[in-house]
């Protein structure tokens, strides 16, 4: 769903840049009180396991793809405030690096790709995690819930940013309901994708998912008799899993982007679909990073197209850990500065 140059006017994409602007600086502020021992190493895993995910578009009806956003899946994991950075960082990589999705409507990218997926993912997971059993099986059900919602919800964005500042003089009720169709069906995609991630890093590690901590049942030990809460893992482990839990989310990471990408549906995706068919994108203009030696997922110079892609994907997932994991560090050094400081007031 990455809108390029040309769809959306100068005016409109550049209240977008605004709104998009003040939602980074607030998930700046916001993510300082998510990013503790347990999420500040993972947020920049995250996003390189977005941007991995993304490169994998699968078919959703005749001629028409559809890929995973990622905002619900990186709000479950490390937290709303931290997920709008974390896909933020994605578009940011995709954009600049990838000639994919247009540097002028940056805005409206984070704004729709984002904020809209991030904070009406979850949002609808916190919901229904209250009224569901607690349990691993309710986090699973929320999270396909939420992650099938956020996508048609960001397609309905779209069409209004579109109703306001598009380019071309179109029906704006044809757009919005086919880009809503075509997106319930990616939104099945991205639902079982973010449902089979959260559900296996619950399996392994639930104090690891952000948004679902307190919420599975302590595990149980018969003890004369009765029931009782089992003791925590210690310290010492559960820093060992920590650390093999990145080890092997990088890893795939790195397998999807550099090896299985290959095999992604070469359709266009729900969006550029919907453009084509209805005529929005007759104003979209060049990217202004389409001379990049990595535009189009491709490295230049390297004529085979399996190797070239593959080591684009590779290269993006590297990038993305790098720079999402020094942002995230960083945010997470300035909350234990403060509260050093604090400490030091408080004496």
């Amino acid at each position: 769903m990455h809108v390029p140059d040309g769809f959306i006017n100068a005016p409109v994409s550049a209240a977008a840049g605004v709104v998009a602007a003040g939602a980074v600086a607030v998930s700046l502020r916001g993510a300082r009180r998510e990013l503790d021992e347990r999420t500040a190493p993972l947020a920049g895993l995250v996003a390189a396991f977005i941007f991995a995910v993304q490169m994998l578009n699968f078919p959703v009806a005749a001629g028409t793809s559809g890929h995973l956003l990622g905002g619900a899946l990186a709000a479950i994991l490390v937290g709303p405030y931290t997920g709008v950075l974390c896909v933020s960082v994605v578009l940011l990589m995709q954009g600049v690096l990838f000639a994919d999705g247009g540097l002028t409507a940056l805005g409206v990218n984070i704004t729709d790709m984002a904020i809209t997926t991030t904070v009406v993912a979850y949002l609808v997971f916190r919901g229904l995690v209250k009224v569901l059993p607690r349990g691993r099986r309710s986090i699973t059900v929320s999270s396909f819930v939420a992650a099938l919602l956020s996508v048609p919800a960001a397609a309905i964005v779209f069409t209004l940013v579109y109703a306001v500042g598009g380019t071309t003089d179109v029906s704006i009720g044809k757009v919005a309901t086919a880009m809503v169709g075509v997106h319930v069906l990616i939104g099945i995609g991205e639902a079982v994708i973010t449902a089979l991630t959260v559900g296996a890093v619950v399996a392994v590690r639930p104090d690891l998912v952000h948004a679902a901590r307190g919420l599975t049942k302590p595990l149980k030990l018969k003890v004369g008799g009765e029931l009782v809460d089992a003791p925590a893992a210690a310290a010492p482990v559960a820093a060992r899993s920590h650390r093999k839990v990145w080890v092997i989310g990088l890893v795939t990471s790195l397998f999807l982007a550099g090896f299985v990408s290959f095999y992604a549906s070469a359709n266009p995706d729900g969006l550029e679909k919907v453009a084509h068919d209805k005529g929005i994108d007759e104003k979209t203009k060049e990217h202004a990073s389409s001379d990049s030696p990595l535009a189009d997922y491709g490295v230049k110079n390297i004529t085979d197209g399996r190797l070239s892609g593959g080591l684009a994907g590779v290269i993006g997932v590297g990038v993305t850990v790098v720079a999402g994991s020094a942002v995230f560090w960083a945010l997470r050094r300035r909350r234990t500065s403060d509260a050093a400081s604090v400490e030091q007031v408080g004496v």
